[in-house]
């Protein structure tokens, strides 16, 4: 947290929302989704496929000169403000307090019982509204992953998609096939 003096305008409630939310006393951390502020309390079962996955595209990343993580993403004009549970950006942004979909190469959303349907509706179609070029959708209830691209208003032009087991390829700038047999 910094000593620094808050930066909003009064008047501008989508800011002062987003500072609030970052300044919350405690560990916690919450993002907001569509204007609702939702705790972040991923279990092991959760984790599990983000370390699977992080192994994988380490060696990528690192020839990239890119980080993986799981920082704060706004989507400014909006009520929204996430933290994915992994994402790609290129080693410069590594000290932003910040970034958006667009500065990413990667974004990685792993469902839960009770948000699948935000990372599989809500959270694919705001990350192709603001450029994500590459969402992963880890969906722990269908045993499915699928990678969604070509971002646009609308949403995502293509998807590719496995069952848990089988390989699922990244394109560039990864170019790589992921293993999903241990998720």
């Amino acid at each position: 947290m910094s000593a620094q003096p808050h930066s909003y305008a009064a008047d501008d409630p989508e800011i002062a929302l987003k500072y609030a939310i970052q300044h919350i006393r405690g560990d916690d951390r919450v993002q907001i989704v569509e204007g609702l502020i939702e705790p972040m309390s991923p279990s092991w079962g959760h984790e599990k496929p983000l370390t699977k996955i992080r192994r994988q595209i380490e060696p990528a990343t690192d020839k990239l000169g890119c980080v993986i993580g799981a920082g704060n993403v706004d989507l400014p004009g909006t009520s929204n403000w996430y933290i994915p549970d992994m994402a790609v950006v290129p080693e410069h942004l590594q000290e932003a307090d910040v970034v958006v979909p667009g500065q990413t190469l990667l974004v990685v959303e792993v469902t839960s019982d009770s948000g699948g349907d935000t990372d599989r509706i809500v959270k694919r179609r705001r990350y192709a509204e603001f450029g994500a070029p590459l969402y992963l959708l880890v969906d722990r209830q269908e045993r499915t992953c699928t990678l969604f691209s070509g971002p646009g208003e609308l949403g995502y032009m293509k998807s590719d998609g496995c069952r848990f087991g089988e390989s699922l390829h990244l394109p560039q700038p990864f170019d790589l096939e992921l293993d999903t047999s241990e998720f």
